[in-house]
C-alpha cells in the first residue's frame, strides 16, 4: 500500500494521457479515486462519497478497470489479481479497520510519510523551531497560531511542517489535515479565476477554509500575486477566527518580504516566529550519522569529517552527498574510500569556490522540486509527470547557462538534440500563453538562485 500510495498520482496521470482522457472525464471520474485496502491479492479503490451511486461504480469498473491494472503493474510492478471500486458504506461493512483509515488521511493531507519529529536531528540551529513545532502538535490552534517557521533553503522547513501533520493525525485521526504549497495554492487560485464561474471557486474555498490545520510552504512565493494575496488572505481569516491552526514557512522573516502587503504582514507575526539557523558542525555529523542508519550505510569518520567540513549551510545538500555515494556504492559493489569520495563529490563540495547554477543544480532542484529522483528523470518515461518537468529542466538549463544543445540531450539521459529543442519550445510557448506554468518557472528559477 505504501508504495501504491507513493506512486498513485503517477498511476492517474499515466491512465489520463494513455488512454487519452479528457479532463473533465478526469476530474468526474478519475480525480478523487483512492487506494483502500489490499486483501488476498484483490485490491479495493474507494469511489469517494459525492459519487455515491451503484451506476458510478458500475461504469467506472467497465471503463477503467483494465487500465488501472495494467498502469498499476508497469508502474509499481505490482500484480493484482482483482480490483475492486467500493463505495464507503461497503468498505466500512467489508474492512473492521475505521474509516478513512491512515492510509486515505496521508492521501488527503499530502504529507510525506518520511517527514517526522523522530527522525528530525536537533541541534542548536533549530531547537527553538523544533519545541514549538512540538508544541502547536501538541496542542493545535490554541497556542502559536500562526506558527510562522523561516529559515534558508534545504534546512528543513518542510520537514518540520510536516511532522506537526504527522502527529496531530497520530493523536487525532478525525482532525483534517492539509499540507500545500505556495505555488500549488496560486496554481488553484489561477485555474478558479481561469473557469470563470462561481463552482471552481467554491470548491477552492471549502478545500482551504473547511480544515483544522493548515501549512503552507514557501510563503513567500505569493509575493506580487495579487489574486493569490487576497484570496489567502480571506482564508488565513476565516481559519484563524475559528481557532484552526495555520503553520507557514518562508525563507525569511515577514518584516523582510519586500511588497508584502501590510495587512497580510501583520497576520504573519500575530502568532510565533521561530527561526532555523545554519547547523553547527555536530549537528551536521548527527545529520549524517543518522542518514547512515537509516539506509543501513556505513563510512568512515573521515569520510564524514569531509562532508561536513565542507558542506555547512545546506541540510538538503549533506544528505544528497550521503545519498550520492550510498547510490555509488550499490551500484559499483564497492566500499567508499576516501579517494572515491573526493571524486564522486566534487560538483557538489566544491570548498573554495563560489555557488554557481549549473546544469546539474537546475536538475537537482527541478527533480526536488516536483519530487521526482533523477533516476526517473533520465529515464525513457514519457507520462506528463516526468516529461513535464525534464522538459521544464531543458529550458532553464537553456535559458541559466551556456551549455549546448547536445549537452542537455547528454545530461538528461542521451536524448538528441531535436527532443531538446522541441521541449524547449513547448515550455516557452506554454511559459508566454500560461500563467501556471509562469508562475511555476519563477518558483523553481527562485529556488536555484535565491538571492
Amino acid at each position: 500500500m505504501d508504495l501504491l500510495l507513493e506512486k498513485w498520482k503517477e498511476i492517474l496521470l499515466g491512465i489520463k494521457q494513455e488512454h487519452m482522457v479528457s479532463d473533465v472525464s478526469f476530474d468526474t471520474w478519475l480525480k478523487d479515486l483512492i487506494p483502500y485496502n489490499v486483501e488476498e491479492n484483490k485490491l479495493y479503490i474507494l469511489v469517494p462519497p459525492k459519487h455515491d451511486q451503484q451506476m458510478t461504480i458500475d461504469y467506472i469498473t467497465r471503463k477503467y478497470k483494465k487500465p488501472f491494472l495494467v498502469a498499476i503493474e508497469e508502474i509499481t510492478g505490482e500484480h493484482y489479481d482483482e480490483l475492486v471500486f467500493i463505495l464507503k458504506e461497503q468498505a466500512q461493512e467489508k474492512f473492521i479497520a475505521s474509516f478513512p483509515n491512515k492510509y486515505n488521511e496521508e492521501n488527503q493531507s499530502n504529507l510525506n510519510p518520511n517527514y517526522t519529529f523522530d527522525n528530525f536531528v536537533v541541534g542548536k540551529n533549530n531547537s527553538f523551531a523544533h519545541a514549538a513545532a512540538l508544541a502547536v502538535a501538541e496542542s493545535p490552534g490554541e497556542v502559536y497560531n500562526p506558527l510562522y517557521i523561516h529559515g534558508g533553503p534545504g534546512l528543513g522547513k518542510t520537514h518540520l511542517l510536516q511532522s506537526i501533520g504527522h502527529f496531530i493525525l497520530s493523536q487525532k485521526p478525525n482532525k483534517k489535515i492539509l499540507y500545500t504549497t505556495s505555488e500549488e495554492f496560486t496554481n488553484e487560485v489561477i485555474d478558479s479565476i481561469r473557469n470563470g464561474n462561481s463552482s471552481s471557486m467554491a470548491k477552492l474555498r471549502n478545500k482551504y477554509r473547511t480544515v483544522d490545520v493548515l501549512m503552507v510552504d514557501d510563503i513567500q512565493f505569493i509575493i506580487g500575486k495579487e489574486s493569490t494575496q487576497e484570496e489567502f488572505f480571506h482564508t488565513f481569516n476565516v481559519l484563524h477566527s475559528s481557532g484552526k491552526q495555520i503553520i507557514l514557512s518562508s525563507d525569511k522573516p515577514p518584516k523582510d518580504i519586500e511588497t508584502l502587503e501590510e495587512r497580510i504582514r501583520s497576520r504573519f507575526e500575530w502568532g510565533l516566529l521561530a527561526d532555523i539557523g545554519y547547523p553547527d558542525y555536530e549537528t551536521r555529523m548527527a545529520i549524517l550519522r543518522n542518514k547512515e542508519e537509516s539506509n543501513e550505510f556505513h563510512l568512515n569518520d573521515e569520510i564524514l569529517d569531509y562532508i561536513a567540513s565542507n558542506i555547512k549551510s545546506n541540510v538538503r545538500e549533506l544528505e544528497g552527498a550521503l545519498n550520492k555515494l550510498l547510490a555509488y556504492s550499490k551500484l559499483q559493489k564497492t566500499e567508499i574510500t576516501m579517494d572515491i569520495a573526493v571524486h564522486e563529490l566534487q560538483n557538489i563540495i566544491s570548498p573554495n569556490k563560489e555557488m554557481e547554477i549549473t546544469p546539474q543544480l537546475i536538475i537537482e532542484v527541478v527533480c526536488e522540486h516536483f519530487k521526482l529522483s533523477e533516476v526517473q528523470m533520465l529515464s525513457k518515461k514519457r507520462s506528463s509527470d516526468i516529461s513535464k518537468p525534464r522538459q521544464i529542466a531543458m529550458y532553464l538549463i537553456r535559458n541559466l547557462t551556456d551549455t549546448s544543445l547536445k549537452t542537455i540531450g547528454t545530461l538528461l539521459g542521451g536524448r538528441d538534440h531535436t527532443t531538446i529543442i522541441h521541449g524547449i519550445e513547448q515550455i516557452d510557448h506554454e511559459y508566454q500563453t500560461s500563467e501556471i506554468m509562469q508562475n511555476t518557472i519563477e518558483t523553481v528559477k527562485k529556488k536555484i538562485n535565491p538571492n
